[in-house]
Protein backbone atom coordinates (compact mmCIF):
# COMPACT_ATOMS: atom_id res chain seq x y z
CA UNK A 1 0.00 0.00 0.00
CA UNK A 2 1.53 3.27 -1.07
CA UNK A 3 1.58 6.49 0.93
CA UNK A 4 -1.17 8.13 -1.13
CA UNK A 5 -3.53 5.18 -0.55
CA UNK A 6 -2.86 5.25 3.20
CA UNK A 7 -3.57 9.00 3.31
CA UNK A 8 -6.84 8.53 1.41
CA UNK A 9 -7.94 5.76 3.78
CA UNK A 10 -7.01 7.88 6.78
CA UNK A 11 -8.94 10.87 5.43
CA UNK A 12 -11.91 8.60 4.77
CA UNK A 13 -11.84 7.31 8.34
CA UNK A 14 -11.69 10.89 9.65
CA UNK A 15 -14.68 11.93 7.51
CA UNK A 16 -16.63 8.85 8.66
CA UNK A 17 -15.95 9.70 12.31
CA UNK A 18 -17.01 13.30 11.74
CA UNK A 19 -20.26 12.14 10.14
CA UNK A 20 -20.91 9.78 13.05
CA UNK A 21 -20.21 12.59 15.54
CA UNK A 22 -22.53 14.95 13.66
CA UNK A 23 -25.30 12.33 13.59
CA UNK A 24 -24.85 11.67 17.32
CA UNK A 25 -24.99 15.41 17.98
CA UNK A 26 -28.26 15.68 16.05
CA UNK A 27 -29.73 12.70 17.94
CA UNK A 28 -28.80 14.33 21.24
CA UNK A 29 -30.87 17.40 20.32
CA UNK A 30 -33.85 15.85 18.50
CA UNK A 31 -36.81 13.99 19.91
CA UNK A 32 -39.08 11.62 17.95
CA UNK A 33 -41.94 14.14 17.92
CA UNK A 34 -39.59 16.71 16.35
CA UNK A 35 -39.42 14.62 13.17
CA UNK A 36 -43.19 14.74 12.79
CA UNK A 37 -43.26 18.47 13.47
CA UNK A 38 -40.54 19.23 10.93
CA UNK A 39 -42.26 17.05 8.31
CA UNK A 40 -45.49 19.01 8.79
CA UNK A 41 -43.65 22.31 8.37
CA UNK A 42 -41.89 21.08 5.23
CA UNK A 43 -45.21 20.08 3.67
CA UNK A 44 -46.81 23.40 4.57
CA UNK A 45 -43.80 25.34 3.25
CA UNK A 46 -43.98 23.52 -0.10
CA UNK A 47 -47.65 24.36 -0.46
CA UNK A 48 -46.98 27.96 0.57
CA UNK A 49 -44.24 28.45 -2.05
CA UNK A 50 -46.53 26.90 -4.68
CA UNK A 51 -49.25 29.43 -3.81
CA UNK A 52 -46.77 32.32 -4.20
CA UNK A 53 -45.58 31.03 -7.59
CA UNK A 54 -49.16 30.58 -8.79
CA UNK A 55 -50.00 34.10 -7.61
CA UNK A 56 -47.14 35.62 -9.61
CA UNK A 57 -48.16 33.50 -12.60
CA UNK A 58 -51.72 34.82 -12.46
CA UNK A 59 -50.46 38.41 -12.01
CA UNK A 60 -48.73 38.09 -15.38
CA UNK A 61 -51.91 36.62 -16.90
CA UNK A 62 -53.92 39.56 -15.52
CA UNK A 63 -51.83 42.01 -17.59
CA UNK A 64 -52.73 39.94 -20.67
CA UNK A 65 -56.44 39.89 -19.89
CA UNK A 66 -56.46 36.16 -19.09
CA UNK A 67 -59.09 35.48 -16.40
CA UNK A 68 -58.06 33.73 -13.21
CA UNK A 69 -59.60 31.05 -11.04
CA UNK A 70 -62.45 31.35 -8.52
CA UNK A 71 -60.10 32.73 -5.83
CA UNK A 72 -57.82 35.72 -6.29
CA UNK A 73 -54.28 34.61 -7.14
CA UNK A 74 -55.38 31.29 -8.60
CA UNK A 75 -54.98 30.28 -12.25
CA UNK A 76 -57.51 28.34 -14.29
CA UNK A 77 -57.57 25.83 -17.13
CA UNK A 78 -54.58 23.54 -17.69
CA UNK A 79 -52.30 25.82 -15.66
CA UNK A 80 -54.71 25.77 -12.74
CA UNK A 81 -54.94 21.99 -12.99
CA UNK A 82 -51.13 21.70 -12.74
CA UNK A 83 -51.00 23.84 -9.58
CA UNK A 84 -53.97 21.99 -8.13
CA UNK A 85 -52.18 18.69 -8.75
CA UNK A 86 -49.05 19.96 -6.98
CA UNK A 87 -51.14 20.99 -3.95
CA UNK A 88 -52.93 17.64 -3.96
CA UNK A 89 -49.79 15.54 -4.21
CA UNK A 90 -47.98 17.61 -1.55
CA UNK A 91 -50.93 17.30 0.82
CA UNK A 92 -51.24 13.55 0.23
CA UNK A 93 -47.52 12.96 0.81
CA UNK A 94 -47.61 15.16 3.90
CA UNK A 95 -50.54 13.24 5.40
CA UNK A 96 -48.94 9.88 4.65
CA UNK A 97 -45.66 10.98 6.21
CA UNK A 98 -47.42 12.40 9.26
CA UNK A 99 -49.39 9.15 9.69
CA UNK A 100 -46.23 7.03 9.37
CA UNK A 101 -44.28 9.13 11.88
CA UNK A 102 -47.23 9.12 14.30
CA UNK A 103 -47.19 5.33 14.21
CA UNK A 104 -43.41 5.20 14.68
CA UNK A 105 -43.30 7.61 17.61
CA UNK A 106 -44.23 5.05 20.33
CA UNK A 107 -41.52 2.70 19.03
CA UNK A 108 -38.90 5.44 18.88
CA UNK A 109 -39.78 6.75 22.34
CA UNK A 110 -39.65 3.25 23.86
CA UNK A 111 -36.22 2.57 22.37
CA UNK A 112 -34.55 4.00 25.45
CA UNK A 113 -35.00 6.29 28.43
CA UNK A 114 -36.05 9.83 27.57
CA UNK A 115 -33.12 12.24 27.67
CA UNK A 116 -33.51 15.76 29.02
CA UNK A 117 -33.90 18.32 26.25
CA UNK A 118 -30.72 20.15 25.31
CA UNK A 119 -30.45 23.92 25.71
CA UNK A 120 -29.80 24.20 21.96
CA UNK A 121 -33.04 22.38 21.11
CA UNK A 122 -35.03 24.53 23.53
CA UNK A 123 -33.55 27.70 22.01
CA UNK A 124 -34.51 26.64 18.48
CA UNK A 125 -38.03 25.73 19.61
CA UNK A 126 -38.41 29.07 21.41
CA UNK A 127 -37.47 30.98 18.26
CA UNK A 128 -39.74 28.84 16.07
CA UNK A 129 -42.66 29.35 18.43
CA UNK A 130 -42.05 33.08 18.57
CA UNK A 131 -42.06 33.41 14.79
CA UNK A 132 -44.97 31.08 14.00
CA UNK A 133 -46.26 29.65 17.26
CA UNK A 134 -49.88 30.49 16.45
CA UNK A 135 -49.59 28.51 13.23
CA UNK A 136 -48.04 25.55 15.09
CA UNK A 137 -51.00 25.46 17.48
CA UNK A 138 -53.61 25.88 14.72
CA UNK A 139 -52.10 23.01 12.69
CA UNK A 140 -51.65 20.70 15.69
CA UNK A 141 -47.88 20.64 15.27
CA UNK A 142 -46.06 18.84 18.13
CA UNK A 143 -43.37 21.53 18.06
CA UNK A 144 -45.80 24.01 19.67
CA UNK A 145 -44.70 24.91 23.20
CA UNK A 146 -47.32 24.38 25.93
CA UNK A 147 -47.43 26.84 28.82
CA UNK A 148 -45.89 25.62 32.06
CA UNK A 149 -44.57 26.93 35.35
CA UNK A 150 -41.16 25.45 36.02
CA UNK A 151 -39.10 24.87 39.14
CA UNK A 152 -35.49 23.69 39.05
CA UNK A 153 -35.83 22.94 35.35
CA UNK A 154 -38.94 20.77 35.65
CA UNK A 155 -42.52 21.62 34.67
CA UNK A 156 -44.98 21.67 37.57
CA UNK A 157 -47.85 19.28 36.78
CA UNK A 158 -50.92 19.99 38.85
CA UNK A 159 -52.57 16.61 38.22
CA UNK A 160 -49.74 15.04 40.26
CA UNK A 161 -48.21 16.35 43.46
CA UNK A 162 -45.50 18.80 42.36
CA UNK A 163 -42.00 18.46 43.82
CA UNK A 164 -41.61 21.66 45.84
CA UNK A 165 -39.59 20.56 48.84
CA UNK A 166 -38.40 23.52 50.88
CA UNK A 167 -40.82 25.92 49.20
CA UNK A 168 -40.92 29.40 50.67
CA UNK A 169 -44.06 31.39 51.46
CA UNK A 170 -42.85 33.93 48.87
CA UNK A 171 -42.77 33.24 45.12
CA UNK A 172 -40.63 35.06 42.55
CA UNK A 173 -42.13 34.48 39.10
CA UNK A 174 -39.87 35.06 36.07
CA UNK A 175 -41.46 35.64 32.64
CA UNK A 176 -39.30 35.72 29.49
CA UNK A 177 -39.82 37.65 26.26
CA UNK A 178 -40.45 36.96 22.57
CA UNK A 179 -38.63 33.99 20.96
CA UNK A 180 -37.05 33.09 24.30
CA UNK A 181 -37.46 30.52 27.05
CA UNK A 182 -36.93 30.23 30.80
CA UNK A 183 -33.36 28.91 30.44
CA UNK A 184 -32.19 32.24 29.05
CA UNK A 185 -32.52 34.00 32.39
CA UNK A 186 -29.25 32.22 33.20
CA UNK A 187 -26.51 34.08 31.34
CA UNK A 188 -22.97 35.48 31.62
CA UNK A 189 -21.20 38.84 31.68
CA UNK A 190 -17.41 39.05 31.41
CA UNK A 191 -17.10 35.39 32.35
CA UNK A 192 -19.32 35.74 35.44
CA UNK A 193 -22.69 34.03 35.76
CA UNK A 194 -25.64 36.43 35.93
CA UNK A 195 -29.05 35.09 36.94
CA UNK A 196 -31.39 37.78 38.25
CA UNK A 197 -33.90 35.25 39.55
CA UNK A 198 -31.51 32.99 41.45
CA UNK A 199 -29.66 35.94 43.01
CA UNK A 200 -32.79 37.80 44.12
CA UNK A 201 -34.50 34.63 45.38
CA UNK A 202 -31.47 33.64 47.45
CA UNK A 203 -31.05 37.14 48.91
CA UNK A 204 -34.70 37.75 49.81
CA UNK A 205 -36.00 34.26 50.55
CA UNK A 206 -38.17 33.65 47.49
CA UNK A 207 -38.82 30.37 45.71
CA UNK A 208 -38.11 31.13 42.04
CA UNK A 209 -40.56 29.89 39.43
CA UNK A 210 -40.02 30.31 35.69
CA UNK A 211 -42.76 30.54 33.07
CA UNK A 212 -42.29 28.89 29.67
CA UNK A 213 -44.87 29.76 27.01
CA UNK A 214 -45.56 30.01 23.29
CA UNK A 215 -44.68 33.62 22.48
CA UNK A 216 -46.27 33.36 19.03
CA UNK A 217 -49.81 33.37 20.43
CA UNK A 218 -51.72 36.58 21.06
CA UNK A 219 -50.64 38.14 24.37
CA UNK A 220 -54.21 37.99 25.66
CA UNK A 221 -54.50 34.28 24.78
CA UNK A 222 -51.43 33.65 26.91
CA UNK A 223 -52.90 36.01 29.52
CA UNK A 224 -55.98 33.82 29.97
CA UNK A 225 -53.76 30.73 30.28
CA UNK A 226 -51.38 32.33 32.77
CA UNK A 227 -54.25 33.58 34.93
CA UNK A 228 -55.54 29.99 35.21
CA UNK A 229 -52.05 28.56 35.73
CA UNK A 230 -51.29 30.91 38.64
CA UNK A 231 -54.61 30.04 40.27
CA UNK A 232 -53.56 26.38 40.13
CA UNK A 233 -50.20 27.31 41.63
CA UNK A 234 -51.83 29.10 44.58
CA UNK A 235 -54.18 26.18 45.31
CA UNK A 236 -51.37 23.60 45.18
CA UNK A 237 -48.62 25.55 46.98
CA UNK A 238 -47.39 23.32 49.83
CA UNK A 239 -47.16 26.09 52.46
CA UNK A 240 -49.43 29.09 53.18
CA UNK A 241 -48.58 31.68 50.53
CA UNK A 242 -47.57 35.16 51.63
CA UNK A 243 -46.73 37.03 48.42
CA UNK A 244 -46.02 36.81 44.70
CA UNK A 245 -43.45 39.08 43.06
CA UNK A 246 -43.00 39.06 39.29
CA UNK A 247 -39.87 39.90 37.28
CA UNK A 248 -40.48 40.16 33.55
CA UNK A 249 -38.46 40.83 30.43
CA UNK A 250 -39.82 42.43 27.25
CA UNK A 251 -43.10 40.77 26.08
CA UNK A 252 -43.38 39.16 29.51
CA UNK A 253 -44.50 42.54 30.90
CA UNK A 254 -47.46 42.68 28.53
CA UNK A 255 -48.35 39.12 29.48
CA UNK A 256 -48.48 39.69 33.25
CA UNK A 257 -50.63 42.80 32.78
CA UNK A 258 -53.01 40.76 30.61
CA UNK A 259 -53.12 37.83 33.06
CA UNK A 260 -53.80 40.14 36.00
CA UNK A 261 -56.64 41.89 34.17
CA UNK A 262 -58.39 38.61 33.30
CA UNK A 263 -57.79 37.14 36.76
CA UNK A 264 -59.51 40.16 38.31
CA UNK A 265 -62.37 39.91 35.81
CA UNK A 266 -62.89 36.25 36.73
CA UNK A 267 -62.59 36.80 40.48
CA UNK A 268 -59.50 34.59 40.91
CA UNK A 269 -57.62 34.63 44.21
CA UNK A 270 -53.96 34.97 43.17
CA UNK A 271 -54.05 38.75 42.47
CA UNK A 272 -54.55 39.18 46.22
CA UNK A 273 -51.03 37.82 46.78
CA UNK A 274 -49.38 39.96 44.09
CA UNK A 275 -47.05 42.48 45.72
CA UNK A 276 -44.65 43.75 43.04
CA UNK A 277 -43.95 43.68 39.30
CA UNK A 278 -40.56 44.66 37.88
CA UNK A 279 -40.56 45.33 34.12
CA UNK A 280 -37.29 44.99 32.18
CA UNK A 281 -37.45 46.59 28.71
CA UNK A 282 -41.18 45.98 28.25
CA UNK A 283 -42.66 47.56 25.08
CA UNK A 284 -45.73 48.92 26.87
CA UNK A 285 -46.60 51.01 23.81
CA UNK A 286 -45.12 48.73 21.17
CA UNK A 287 -41.98 48.53 19.08
CA UNK A 288 -41.26 50.48 15.88
CA UNK A 289 -39.64 47.38 14.34
CA UNK A 290 -42.99 45.59 14.17
CA UNK A 291 -44.58 48.74 12.78
CA UNK A 292 -41.86 48.69 10.10
CA UNK A 293 -42.84 45.10 9.34
CA UNK A 294 -46.40 46.28 8.87
CA UNK A 295 -45.11 48.84 6.35
CA UNK A 296 -43.44 45.99 4.44
CA UNK A 297 -46.81 44.22 4.22
CA UNK A 298 -48.39 47.40 2.83
CA UNK A 299 -45.63 48.02 0.28
CA UNK A 300 -45.56 44.42 -0.98
CA UNK A 301 -49.32 44.42 -1.40
CA UNK A 302 -49.37 47.63 -3.42
CA UNK A 303 -48.70 46.09 -6.86
CA UNK A 304 -50.10 42.92 -8.48
CA UNK A 305 -46.62 41.51 -9.09
CA UNK A 306 -45.42 41.87 -5.49
CA UNK A 307 -48.75 41.10 -3.81
CA UNK A 308 -48.14 37.29 -3.75
CA UNK A 309 -44.92 37.92 -1.79
CA UNK A 310 -46.87 39.77 0.90
CA UNK A 311 -47.63 36.28 2.22
CA UNK A 312 -43.98 36.08 3.32
CA UNK A 313 -44.43 39.12 5.55
CA UNK A 314 -47.55 37.51 6.99
CA UNK A 315 -45.52 34.65 8.41
CA UNK A 316 -45.16 36.85 11.50
CA UNK A 317 -47.00 35.36 14.44
CA UNK A 318 -49.86 36.93 16.35
CA UNK A 319 -47.46 37.50 19.24
CA UNK A 320 -45.17 39.56 17.03
CA UNK A 321 -47.95 41.67 15.51
CA UNK A 322 -49.25 42.35 19.04
CA UNK A 323 -45.96 44.16 19.62
CA UNK A 324 -46.87 46.79 17.01
CA UNK A 325 -48.70 48.81 19.67
CA UNK A 326 -48.36 46.64 22.77
CA UNK A 327 -51.65 44.71 22.69
CA UNK A 328 -52.70 43.27 26.04
CA UNK A 329 -56.44 42.52 25.76
CA UNK A 330 -58.67 40.43 23.48
CA UNK A 331 -60.44 43.62 22.41
CA UNK A 332 -57.17 45.02 21.05
CA UNK A 333 -57.09 42.48 18.22
CA UNK A 334 -60.39 40.63 17.91
CA UNK A 335 -62.41 41.64 14.87
CA UNK A 336 -59.40 43.24 13.17
CA UNK A 337 -57.12 42.10 10.36
CA UNK A 338 -53.82 42.13 12.21
CA UNK A 339 -51.89 42.79 8.99
CA UNK A 340 -54.03 45.78 7.99
CA UNK A 341 -52.26 49.04 8.69
CA UNK A 342 -54.25 51.17 11.13
CA UNK A 343 -53.61 53.58 14.01
CA UNK A 344 -53.28 52.55 17.63
CA UNK A 345 -56.76 51.52 18.81
CA UNK A 346 -55.92 49.72 22.06
CA UNK A 347 -58.20 49.81 25.07
CA UNK A 348 -56.22 51.82 27.67
CA UNK A 349 -55.17 49.65 30.62
CA UNK A 350 -53.46 51.43 33.53
CA UNK A 351 -50.98 49.83 35.91
CA UNK A 352 -52.73 47.74 38.58
CA UNK A 353 -53.72 49.46 41.79
CA UNK A 354 -52.24 48.17 45.02
CA UNK A 355 -49.24 46.58 43.27
CA UNK A 356 -45.76 48.15 43.41
CA UNK A 357 -44.63 48.55 39.79
CA UNK A 358 -41.06 49.28 38.69
CA UNK A 359 -39.64 49.94 35.20
CA UNK A 360 -36.11 49.28 34.01
CA UNK A 361 -35.42 50.75 30.58
CA UNK A 362 -32.27 50.49 28.48
CA UNK A 363 -30.71 52.75 25.88
CA UNK A 364 -27.76 52.29 23.56
CA UNK A 365 -26.98 55.98 24.07
CA UNK A 366 -24.53 57.15 26.72
CA UNK A 367 -26.85 59.93 27.88
CA UNK A 368 -30.45 61.05 27.49
CA UNK A 369 -31.67 63.30 24.69
CA UNK A 370 -35.03 63.85 23.03
CA UNK A 371 -33.87 62.11 19.84
CA UNK A 372 -32.23 59.16 21.62
CA UNK A 373 -35.25 58.64 23.86
CA UNK A 374 -37.64 58.31 20.93
CA UNK A 375 -35.47 56.68 18.26
CA UNK A 376 -32.53 54.86 19.83
CA UNK A 377 -33.86 53.09 22.89
CA UNK A 378 -32.32 49.68 23.48
CA UNK A 379 -32.34 48.75 19.79
CA UNK A 380 -35.80 47.17 19.97
CA UNK A 381 -37.85 49.17 22.46
CA UNK A 382 -37.89 53.01 22.60
CA UNK A 383 -37.14 54.48 26.02
CA UNK A 384 -40.58 56.10 26.31
CA UNK A 385 -42.30 52.79 25.58
CA UNK A 386 -40.27 50.96 28.24
CA UNK A 387 -41.06 53.71 30.78
CA UNK A 388 -44.76 53.63 29.91
CA UNK A 389 -44.82 57.23 28.62
CA UNK A 390 -47.27 58.15 25.85
CA UNK A 391 -48.31 61.38 24.12
CA UNK A 392 -51.91 60.46 24.93
CA UNK A 393 -52.26 60.96 28.68
CA UNK A 394 -54.98 58.31 28.88
CA UNK A 395 -52.53 55.69 27.64
CA UNK A 396 -49.58 56.68 29.84
CA UNK A 397 -48.55 54.25 32.56
CA UNK A 398 -47.61 56.17 35.67
CA UNK A 399 -44.46 54.83 37.32
CA UNK A 400 -43.27 56.75 40.37
CA UNK A 401 -40.06 58.68 39.75
CA UNK A 402 -38.05 56.50 42.15
CA UNK A 403 -39.55 53.38 40.50
CA UNK A 404 -37.84 54.07 37.16
CA UNK A 405 -34.23 53.27 36.29
CA UNK A 406 -32.32 53.57 33.01
CA UNK A 407 -29.33 51.45 32.02
CA UNK A 408 -27.15 53.38 29.55
CA UNK A 409 -24.98 51.82 26.81
CA UNK A 410 -27.20 48.75 27.09
CA UNK A 411 -29.05 46.74 24.45
CA UNK A 412 -32.38 44.99 24.88
CA UNK A 413 -30.94 41.52 25.51
CA UNK A 414 -28.15 42.88 27.71
CA UNK A 415 -30.74 43.68 30.36
CA UNK A 416 -30.57 39.98 31.25
CA UNK A 417 -26.81 39.95 31.75
CA UNK A 418 -26.10 43.21 33.59
CA UNK A 419 -25.25 42.71 37.30
CA UNK A 420 -26.25 46.33 37.93
CA UNK A 421 -29.79 45.42 36.88
CA UNK A 422 -29.82 42.71 39.54
CA UNK A 423 -28.62 45.20 42.13
CA UNK A 424 -31.26 47.76 41.20
CA UNK A 425 -34.06 45.18 41.43
CA UNK A 426 -32.71 44.03 44.80
CA UNK A 427 -32.70 47.64 46.00
CA UNK A 428 -36.36 48.00 45.06
CA UNK A 429 -37.53 44.66 46.48
CA UNK A 430 -35.56 44.65 49.74
CA UNK A 431 -37.93 45.59 52.57
CA UNK A 432 -36.89 48.67 54.56
CA UNK A 433 -35.15 47.91 57.84
CA UNK A 434 -37.68 47.53 60.55
CA UNK A 435 -40.44 47.19 57.91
Amino acid sequence: MNVRTRLLLRDGDIMTERKRAALTDVRNHLRPSDLRGVAQLATQATRGVTRIVEGVHQSVYDTMGVPGGPVKGQTRGVTGLVYKSIHGVTQAVGKALDLALTGLMPLLESAGPAKPASAQRETVLAILNGVMGDHLVASGNPLATPMSLRHQGQALLWNVEPSLAGASRKVLLMIHGLCMNDLQWHTEKDGQVVDHGETIAAALGYTPLYLRYNTGLHTSQNGHQLAAELEQMVSHWPVPLQEITVLVHSMGGLLIRSALYYAQQEGLTWPGYLKSIVFLGTPHHGSPLERAGNWVDTILGSTPFTAPFARLGKLRSAGITDLRWGHVLDADWQGHDRFHRKPDSRVPLPLPEGVACYAVAATLASERSALADRLTGDGLVPLHSALGKHDDRARSLIFAKDSQWISFNTGHMELLSRPEVTQQVLKWLTPPQGG
